[in-house]
């Protein structure tokens, strides 16, 4: 896929002025480490689609969330279909663009509709998971009995989870810190972390 830049500064300007919810931006979720060094523009293919599903994150997800526990902190959110391959074909921890379609793409459908991702970390939390790295679990299943997602992942560093919304929700939960796995898979839950999240303030 040949790397596209936008056809003006005022265009990206523009989509970046887009509010989606009360709190974010659509400029909230452009920034790309990626993109900056290697000098290529994040901008969706269709940015009809992106304000979209962005406002879905938003209003249904990120917003409960921050009301719940403080701002919260965006690590990575949208890439561009060029952005994402560049960075999978350079080996920065980027799946495909298949794999990211309805995700961190949020401007192309996966096989069952629309979605976005956002990682995100909440400040307010990590003393909490500085004392005991197994507290990710009591945010997790806050979220999973309160919010709408579609699809977590938490990661060690910062205790940072990518947390998706998605037309037809998938419901899952994946974890690289420590117990490595599956957390929640479809209405399959591991039960011995089943009342984590009610302790959870």
């Amino acid at each position: 896929m040949p790397i596209k830049k936008v056809s003006s500064i005022a265009k990206l300007e523009d989509l970046g002025r887009i509010q989606l919810s009360k709190s974010f931006f659509m400029r909230d979720f452009l920034y790309s480490e990626i993109a900056n060094w290697y000098g290529v523009s994040n901008f969706p293919d269709h940015p009809d689609i992106a304000i979209r599903t962005g406002k879905s994150l938003c209003e249904e997800l990120l917003e409960p969330i921050q009301d719940k526990f403080g701002r919260i902190a965006i690590r990575s959110a949208y890439r561009s279909p060029s952005v994402n391959q560049l960075c999978n074909e350079k080996g920065h921890n980027c799946a495909s663009n298949e794999k990211n379609f309805a995700s961190h793409i949020w401007d192309y459908p996966d096989a069952k509709g629309y979605g976005a991702t956002a990682c995100i970390v909440i400040p307010s939390f990590l003393e909490l998971y500085e004392k005991e790295q197994t507290n990710w679990q009591q945010l997790a299943y806050w979220i999973h009995n309160n919010l709408n997602y579609s699809q977590l992942q938490f990661f060690p560093k910062l205790c940072a989870f990518n947390i998706g919304w998605h037309e037809q929700p998938s419901r899952e939960i994946y974890s690289y810190i420590q117990p490595k796995g599956y957390l929640l898979r479809g209405d399959e839950v591991r039960k011995e972390f089943e009342t984590f999240y009610q302790d959870l303030i």
